[in-house]
């Protein structure tokens, strides 16, 4: 009912919302200065406002056509290495196929597409061989594909570095910080000879039971039940993953916004006022950051639960009782893959604490092989995103990349 709801919304929006792009458009027919008249340029601004007020479910492209290496800009393509109805992974292949250290970064199944992360895929490219975790909206996969779970995220990473080979490094960000780690895991246990050569967790969700956040409060005040009938939805039929269940993209935007509604508020606020304006660089950088927010994902819903029962619940990795297929998961068997943990210090969706636990329970590691770094005044987003993640804490990154390549 709650995704048939947000359905009707949007499709009665639509032609309002197209109406108000074709008269913004018009505008254009006029000569230069037509737009700077005040009343125009109000209206303008107004029109565009409601045009962009609405949602998209589909992935927006990287956008890298190519890169600077050095004097050279180096075309740039994206191949899909190896995928299903659930995620692809994808290589920034440069054209020249330079010798470099090959990253995969795993990207946040929370909402979101993995194009969040392009400012990090921008920073890491020029110097590093990179491959993405580009998880597919749910409610494109259609029944027959079957499901996927936590164990199944795991093994996606796990077979992603099988595909990438022998010493590959990966950095996750954020939310599957945890899932990460368990994968590493499995594969030291097992020998595996593309276990990453080293490890760089991101402001992730270790141990969510220190300082915890209004996130993890949420989390823990209500049962798994309550989150599995109010929060759960079934896709409509017009798509092909018609009668999945799946946690919407759009209520997980919702809740994200309503954390910080003053914040979102006061953007759109300024937006509109630099469009009116006619400061088109400052509106510019507004809207690149809210198309990319406003474009969600839906995640299968035995995913999502499993997730906030196994990470943010019962806390699971941490107390050393998470059981991955009927494995159970020890973090102390890695020994050779190197640990970097990177945190911000005003981050209010994973605190301060949370991803430097991953240190304990990595107990097999020597000391010399851990690293970890708190950026001071930047949130979650300014960890992997940002001139301070470009110019502070990516050159940390590579450190460890190369000192252990």
């Amino acid at each position: 009912m709650r995704y048939r709801a947000f359905q009707a919304q949007t499709d009665l929006l639509a032609p309002a919302r197209m109406a108000a792009e074709w008269a913004n458009a018009a505008l254009d027919l006029g000569p230069p200065w037509f737009r700077d008249v005040p009343p125009l340029a109000h209206l303008s601004a107004g029109w565009e406002m409601l045009a962009r007020a609405g949602l998209t479910h589909h992935r927006r492209d990287y956008g890298f056509k190519s890169v600077r290496i050095g004097a050279e800009d180096v075309p740039v393509t994206e191949e899909t290495v190896v995928g299903d109805a659930f995620g692809d992974l994808v290589r920034f292949r440069k054209a020249t196929d330079p010798d470099q250290p090959r990253v995969l970064l795993v990207a946040p199944l929370s909402g979101h597409f993995a194009t969040l992360l392009r400012g990090t895929v921008e920073t890491l490219l020029p110097e590093n061989d990179v491959y993405i975790t580009d998880w597919r909206n749910a409610r494109d996969a259609p029944l027959a594909d079957g499901t996927f779970g936590f164990d199944d995220y795991v093994a996606h990473i796990i077979a992603y570095l099988e595909a990438i080979g022998p010493g590959a490094h990966m950095i996750s960000v954020c939310q599957p910080c945890a899932h990460a780690l368990a994968a590493v895991a499995i594969m030291a246990e097992d020998d595996n000879p593309a276990t990453p050569l080293s490890m760089t967790l991101m402001a992730g969700p270790v141990d969510t039971r220190i300082n915890p956040t209004k996130v993890n409060e949420l989390a823990t005040s209500h049962s798994i039940e309550w989150f599995e009938s109010q929060l759960i939805s079934t896709v409509p039929r017009r798509y092909p993953g018609a009668g999945r269940r799946v946690y919407p993209g759009f209520v997980q935007l919702t809740a994200f916004m309503l954390m910080n509604v003053d914040r979102h508020a006061h953007a759109h606020v300024d937006m509109f006022s630099h469009l009116a304006a006619g400061r088109t660089l400052e509106a510019e950088t507004a809207k690149a950051f809210y198309d990319e927010y406003f474009t969600v994902l839906d995640l299968t819903a035995e995913f999502y639960l499993e997730t906030v029962s196994r990470v943010f619940q019962e806390h699971l990795l941490p107390k050393g009782e998470l059981v991955w297929r009927n494995r159970k998961v020890d973090p102390a068997a890695i020994r050779r893959t190197a640990l970097f943990t990177v945190e911000g210090e005003r981050d209010d969706i994973c605190s301060v604490g949370q991803t430097v636990a991953a240190h304990a329970l990595c107990s097999g590691i020597f000391a010399n092989r851990k690293r970890h770094h708190l950026q001071p005044g930047v949130g979650h987003y300014g960890v992997f995103s940002g001139r301070k993640w470009a110019n502070q804490i990516y050159p940390l990154v590579r450190n460890m990349i190369l000192a252990t390549n």
